[in-house]
């Protein structure tokens, strides 16, 4: 098996250079170009990551998440959300790394097969960095009207994670 996946990565770039040259593109050209583009996405995105990240930051370092934490978790507990992951539930749109790092603090302080580190880990698997994938993807089209996108998305994150924690007590129970 591991040879198998070892060979995939070469066997798919030689497939589609085969390919390519059977149907007359001049591969380099196309790589050479595809490259081009690729950096200028990233030129077009790299404001918008430049300011996100830090504030990321500082919102954690500031305590200001701990805070939200604990108005919001006794009216998620009512709904079955466990209070452990209202951090993890504040840090989820705006940063992946970050939430990644919020649920490895739950699942090391409560278990992984507590409710609340299955929950986190089923969360963390049913959620998207809203944020993040808005500044990418917006950026990378040169859309600066959201519009609706980021309401959609932030209810479609909080419908996730009282998905999460009701198909998870339903599953595992508490």
């Amino acid at each position: 098996m591991s040879l198998i996946a070892e060979l995939a990565v070469p066997l798919i770039l030689c497939l589609t250079v085969v390919y390519a040259l059977t149907k007359g593109t001049d591969v380099f050209a196309a790589m050479t170009k595809g490259a081009g583009d690729g950096l200028r996405v990233v030129w077009n995105i790299a404001p918008a990551l430049i300011v996100l990240l830090p504030c990321i930051y500082m919102l954690r370092a500031s305590g200001v998440t701990d805070a939200l934490a604990a108005l919001l978790s006794r009216p998620l507990a009512a709904v079955g959300i466990p209070a452990e992951t209202v951090p993890l539930m504040l840090l989820r749109p705006f940063s992946g790394s970050g939430a990644l790092a919020v649920g490895g603090d739950i699942i090391k302080s409560c278990g992984a097969d507590s409710f609340a580190g299955r929950c986190a880990a089923v969360m963390l698997g049913s959620t998207e960095t809203t944020f993040y994938v808005v500044a990418v993807y917006f950026g990378a089209a040169h859309i600066k009207n959201s519009r609706y996108a980021i309401p959609a998305a932030l209810i479609a994150d909080l419908t996730g994670f009282i998905a999460a924690a009701f198909f998870t007590r339903l599953l595992f129970g508490t």
